[in-house]
C-alpha cells in the first residue's frame, strides 16, 4: 500500500515475505514426514522427501527443478545466435539494392563504374562491408542503411559486454562514441592498475565511477564488484561465441572492426576481455550450448541468453541440494523470480521456512548414535493425528456411540485441572468461568470471552487401571503386503489414547518377527522393515505375560496384530527355532503361553490381517483358549478396531 495525494493505492507486496501470508502448516508436513518414517524412511530422508515433494499449498523442489530445466530447454529450442549476422546481411542487401536502383537510370560512365564496383564485392558479408567503407554512396537510403550496419555492430558489441547498452546507444552521435571509447580506455587502465596492486586503487575506482558511473547501473562499490559484474557478462559473451560455428565467429570478428566505423571499439573490448579472463579465471569461459530454434538473437540478446542458462544451471544445483552443507537458504530467490516468476520465489521461500520451523520447534533430535530422529514432541503430534483419525472412524460406526465417553467413568476426586487434547471429562464450569473473568480483568478487557486456556475439567478416579500389552507382527510379510504403516499408526493411536485419557494404564509395545522385544514408541515408529524369517508369537506372548505380572493390580489386556501363523518359538537357551510349515512344538509352546495368560485373567484379542486358512484356524484356537476373540479388519480399519476393542475390554 502506497500513500498518494488522493488516498492510497494497492499493489503486490515486494519488500520481503508477505506479512499477510498464512503461516507454514507444520501439522500437515509433520504428518507426511511421520508417514514416511513409519514406512521405513529415516527422519532425514523423510524431511528431504517432503521438501522435494512439497505440500498441498507449496510446490516442492522437484517441481521447481522441472520448471528450471523446462525453461532452459525452451531457451535453446526457441532461439538461434545468428541474429546480428542476419540483420547485417539484410541491411547490406537493402543498401546495395537502393544504390543500384539509384545508379540504374544514370547513363554516365561513373554510374557504370560504380555498378562494377558493387558487382565485384567479395561474397563474404564482413569483407563486403569492409570494401564499402570507402565507397561514396549515391543513394541516400543506401548510405543510411550502411551507416545503420556500423551503428548496429557497435551497439551489439557493447550490449554483449554491458547489459542495456544497446538501448542507451540508440541514435548515438560521434560524441557519444567518443565517450564510450574514453570509458573503455579508462576502464582498461583501472583494471591494469588493480592487477599491478597499486595502493590507491580505491581512489582511482571512485574517480572512474564519478566520470563513467552512468554506464554501470549495477552501482558496484569497489573494483572487485566491478570486475565480478564485467567478468560474468564477458564470460557469457565468450560462451555465446563458443556456441557459434567457426564461420560465424570469423564473420563477427571481421565485422567488429567496422563498429561505429572505428576499429578502436573492437580493440578496447578485446583488451578488456583479456584482462577479465586473467582476473577471473574461475568464470566459465570455455563451455558452449546448442541453440536449435528459429528466433534469431543479437549479440546482446545472445549474451543474455547465455547468462540465463548459467543462472538456470546454478538454480538447478541449488534446488538439488546435493552438495555438502546444502541449505534451502542457498537458493537465489531473485534469480528464481527472474527465471520462473514470483510464484516460484514464494514457493522456495515457504519451503525454506518449513525446514527452518521444523528444526526450530524441536520436532527432530539427535539419537545417541548421532542419527536424526523424531522428538517426543513430534511423536505426540503424530499420535494426536492418528488418534483423531481413529476417533472419527469410531464415530462413524452405528450403534457404538459410547466410545466417546470411554475412560471418563469414575467418581469425581474434588480436584480439577487444565483441559488437554483428548480429555473427555466434564468441565468444571465455575473454575472455567472464573479463569476467563480473571484473564479478562488482567488484560483490561470489558467483555468476558472463553478461551481454550480457561477450560478446566473435573478429575475423576478411574474404577480400575489396566496393563496393556500390544503385540505387533514385524515379519517381512507385513512389509510385503503393505501392512507396515497401518500397524505403526495403530500403535501410535493406542499410545496417544492411553497417555492422554488413561494415564494410569501401563502400556507395553512388543514387536515380534524371528524374535520378540519390548520397544519404546520412538523405536517402533523408526523401525525399518527387514527380511527375516519367522513369526514368533510364542516369544511375544511370553513378554506380554512378564508385563502383566509386573502390574498384578491392573486389569490385563493383550492385543495382538498379525498376518501369519506362528513359525518360530523360543528355546530354553534363548535361541529361536524357525520352521515352515510350523512345527507341532512351535504351536504347542505358543498355546501354552496363551494358557498362562488366561490364568492371569487376560483374554487375547487377535487382529487377523489376511485370509490364510491355517492362520484363521490357529487364531480362532487362541481366542477359544483365552476367552478372547478374533477381529479381521481391513487395513484402513485396523486402528479403529484395535482402539475400539481396547476401550470395550477396558470398560
Amino acid at each position: 500500500m502506497t500513500a498518494v495525494p488522493d488516498g492510497y493505492s494497492y499493489g503486490p507486496w515486494h519488500d520481503g515475505p508477505d506479512p499477510l501470508a498464512p503461516p507454514v502448516d507444520l501439522r500437515d508436513a509433520l504428518d507426511e514426514i511421520g508417514r514416511d518414517v513409519m514406512a521405513g524412511s529415516s527422519p532425514r530422508s523423510a524431511l528431504e522427501e517432503i521438501l522435494r515433494r512439497g505440500t498441498r499449498e507449496t510446490a516442492g523442489l522437484d517441481d521447481l527443478t522441472r520448471r528450471v530445466w523446462q525453461r532452459r530447454s525452451e531457451i535453446q529450442r526457441r532461439h538461434s545466435l545468428d541474429g546480428t549476422l542476419r540483420e547485417v546481411q539484410q541491411l547490406l542487401s537493402d543498401a546495395l539494392t537502393a544504390e543500384r536502383r539509384e545508379l540504374f537510370p544514370d547513363p554516365s560512365d561513373d554510374a557504370r563504374f560504380r555498378e562494377a564496383q558493387l558487382d565485384a564485392l567479395p561474397a563474404g558479408t564482413a569483407a563486403a562491408v569492409r570494401e564499402l567503407g570507402q565507397y561514396e554512396w549515391q543513394s541516400q537510403e543506401g548510405r543510411e542503411k550502411f551507416e545503420r550496419i556500423r551503428e548496429l555492430l557497435g551497439q551489439e558489441l557493447l550490449d554483449s559486454r554491458f547489459q542495456g547498452m544497446k538501448q542507451a546507444m540508440q541514435n548515438a552521435t560521434p560524441e557519444d562514441v567518443e565517450r564510450i571509447n574514453e570509458m573503455l580506455t579508462d576502464l582498461n587502465a583501472l583494471l591494469a592498475a588493480h592487477a599491478q596492486g597499486v595502493t590507491d586503487i580505491q581512489d582511482r575506482f571512485a574517480e572512474f565511477m564519478r566520470r563513467h558511473g552512468e554506464f554501470f547501473p549495477e552501482n558496484p562499490k569497489n573494483v572487485e564488484e566491478l570486475i565480478d559484474v564485467l567478468a560474468a557478462r564477458a564470460a557469457a559473451a565468450q560462451r555465446m561465441l563458443n556456441s557459434m560455428t567457426d564461420e560465424q565467429r570469423r564473420e563477427l570478428a571481421a565485422l567488429s572492426q567496422q563498429a561505429f566505423g572505428d576499429p578502436r571499439l573492437a580493440q578496447q573490448l578485446s583488451a578488456l576481455d583479456a584482462q577479465l579472463q586473467s582476473l577471473r579465471p574461475g568464470e566459465d569461459w570455455t563451455s558452449s550450448a546448442r541453440f536449435r530454434g528459429n528466433d534469431p538473437l543479437g549479440l546482446g540478446e545472445g549474451a543474455q541468453a547465455m547468462s540465463d542458462l548459467a543462472e538456470l544451471d546454478a538454480l538447478a544445483e541449488q534446488l538439488a541440494q546435493s552438495y555438502p552443507g546444502a541449505r534451502l537458504e542457498d537458493i537465489d530467490l531473485e534469480s528464481l523470480e527472474r527465471q520462473l516468476g514470483g510464484e516460484a520465489s514464494v514457493d522456495a521461500r515457504r519451503l525454506s521456512e518449513l525446514e527452518r520451523e521444523l528444526r526450530r520447534q524441536g520436532l527432530f533430535e539427535r539419537a545417541p548414535d548421532g542419527s536424526l530422529r523424531l522428538s517426543p514432541k513430534a511423536l505426540r503430534r503424530l499420535g494426536e493425528t492418528a488418534l483423531a483419525e481413529v476417533v472419527n472412524s469410531l464415530r462413524g460406526r452405528t450403534g457404538d456411540r459410547d466410545s466417546e465417553s470411554a475412560g471418563a467413568a469414575g467418581e469425581p476426586t474434588g480436584a480439577s485441572r487444565p483441559w488437554r487434547f483428548g480429555d473427555m471429562q466434564p468441565w468444571d464450569v465455575s473454575r472455567t468461568v472464573r479463569n476467563a473473568v480473571l484473564r479478562t480483568a488482567s488484560t483490561g478487557g470489558r467483555r468476558v470471552r472463553l478461551d481454550f486456556d480457561d477450560v478446566e475439567v473435573i478429575e475423576t478416579e478411574h474404577r480400575a487401571r489396566a496393563a496393556v500389552a500390544l503385540c505387533v507382527d514385524t515379519s517381512w510379510s507385513m512389509v510385503q503386503e503393505n501392512r507396515w504403516l497401518p500397524m505403526k499408526r495403530t500403535a501410535l493411536a493406542v499410545h496417544q489414547l492411553i497417555s492422554t485419557r488413561f494415564r494410569n494404564d501401563a502400556l507395553q509395545l512388543i514387536t515380534f518377527g524371528r524374535y520378540a522385544m519390548s520397544v519404546e514408541l520412538p523405536e517402533l515408529v523408526g523401525l525399518e522393515g527387514a527380511w527375516e524369517q519367522g513369526t514368533n508369537a510364542h516369544h511375544a506372548l511370553l513378554l506380554a505375560g512378564q508385563h502383566l505380572r509386573r502390574h498384578p493390580d491392573a486389569q490385563p489386556v493383550v492385543l495382538m496384530v498379525t498376518d501369519g501363523e506362528p513359525t518360530a518359538h523360543l528355546e530354553p537357551d534363548g535361541e529361536a527355532e524357525f520352521s515352515y510349515p510350523p512345527l507341532p512344538r512351535t504351536l504347542a509352546k505358543t498355546l501354552s503361553e496363551v494358557d498362562r495368560l488366561a490364568k492371569l485373567g487376560a483374554s487375547v484379542t487377535v487382529f487377523r490381517l489376511g485370509d490364510d486358512p491355517r492362520l484363521t484356524a490357529f487364531v480362532d484356537l487362541i481366542a477359544r483358549r483365552s476367552g478372547g476373540r478374533v477381529v479381521a479388519p481391513d487395513l484402513d480399519g485396523l486402528g479403529a478396531a484395535v482402539v475400539g476393542d481396547y476401550l470395550r475390554t477396558r470398560r
